[in-house]
């Protein structure tokens, strides 16, 4: 049977239908996992998102993509992520990546194993391992799958731990437009309804009572959008403000209810200007699931294609069903994932 770590990923799943003289029906559907929960998964087909009941699954299995990514198209994405995450400290090894940012964040604290390093793999792990030692860091690597999976194997026969599975997901832009009816550069917003006998106070109130807020993109993070940042990612040393900021092309989204910041999210346009990257797309607890995420997202893609930029990209935990099933309704599909291995103590 599947797993959360099947989220994400292409699938067939065999389900019963009915019941034919005592011999049950079966049918077979094809498409891209985007939810599984104990009762319920749901996959997204060519005919549309499908809903199946765990009881009515007679076999389910992944099943490999219709088309695997190059491995030049991988290094080319995987060097624009990293142009849109630019750790202050680097060096080379070879063609691999050594990045450094006080700690804050996996990506920009990782060495990248893209290309060839110059010596044999295991020399080039030792020199890993001294680079990150010589700055007090633990030794992290980000292994793209299946192009880094020969360092992958290497890590292993050393102890090296995994992070959960992270997806790289791609779409082309511009993406397809948002179900709500709210005009563009507005976004439905929720505002608390006042606590009663036997309400909770984070209730909402309906999406229009939000619709005159606004995202804006401006190009440098208020204090307040920082303020989110830091209680995503943790405290911002003056290394985290160099990643979020160094990118020539960058804009940071902001959504305001009564000079409240209630949403926020960040677009770069890296990769010779192909390329839009979308991260810390957040909503604050009382306005979500009122399709803000959504509406930064398609401001930052309109922002994105007006830049150039014919693809977007984003990187999302495999885990993270919620958030991996609204990147699939705007188009979003995996394109390769990647692992981060950390080096035992």
């Amino acid at each position: 049977m599947l797993r959360q770590q099947d989220v994400g990923h292409r699938i067939v799943v065999r389900r019963i239908v009915g019941i034919r003289e005592g011999r049950p029906l079966f049918s077979d559907a094809l498409g891209e996992l985007v939810e599984l929960s104990e009762t319920h998964l749901t996959l997204s087909t060519a005919q549309g998102q499908l809903r199946v009941p765990v009881a009515q699954v007679h076999r389910a299995k992944r099943v490999p993509p219709t088309r695997r990514p190059t491995a030049a198209a991988v290094v080319a994405l995987e060097r624009a992520a990293d142009e849109a995450w630019p750790a202050p400290t680097r060096g080379q090894l070879g063609d691999w990546l050594l990045r450094a940012a006080d700690g804050w964040t996996g990506r920009a604290n990782s060495a990248l194993p893209i290309g060839d390093p110059d010596r044999p793999l295991p020399a080039a792990v030792d020199a890993v391992e001294r680079w990150y030692a010589e700055k007090g860091q633990p030794p992290i690597i980000n292994t793209p799958l299946p192009l880094a999976a020969p360092v992958g194997a290497e890590l292993d026969t050393r102890g090296w731990a995994a992070r959960p599975p992270v997806l790289v997901q791609t779409a082309p832009l511009p993406l397809p437009a948002p179900a709500a009816s709210s005009p563009p550069g507005t976004a439905p917003v929720a505002r608390p309804i006042p606590a009663t006998a036997g309400q909770p106070d984070t209730a909402v109130a309906d999406a229009d009572s939000w619709s005159s807020a606004v995202v804006e993109l401006v190009a440098a993070p208020s204090a307040e959008w920082l303020a989110v940042a830091a209680g995503r990612k943790g405290d911002l040393p003056d290394a985290a403000r160099h990643v979020l900021t160094a990118v020539g092309q960058v804009r940071f989204a902001h959504v305001y209810d009564d000079g409240t910041l209630v949403a926020v999210g960040r677009g770069t346009v890296t990769g010779q200007g192909r390329w839009l990257g979308l991260s810390l797309i957040e909503v604050l607890p009382v306005a979500r699931r009122q399709g803000l995420a959504s509406r930064v997202i398609h401001e930052l893609a309109a922002w994105g294609v007006s830049a150039g930029a014919t693809h977007a990209f984003l990187q999302v935990e495999q885990h993270n069903t919620a958030a991996v099933a609204l990147y699939r309704r705007l188009g979003f599909t995996t394109h390769h994932t990647y692992l981060t291995r950390v080096a035992p103590h």
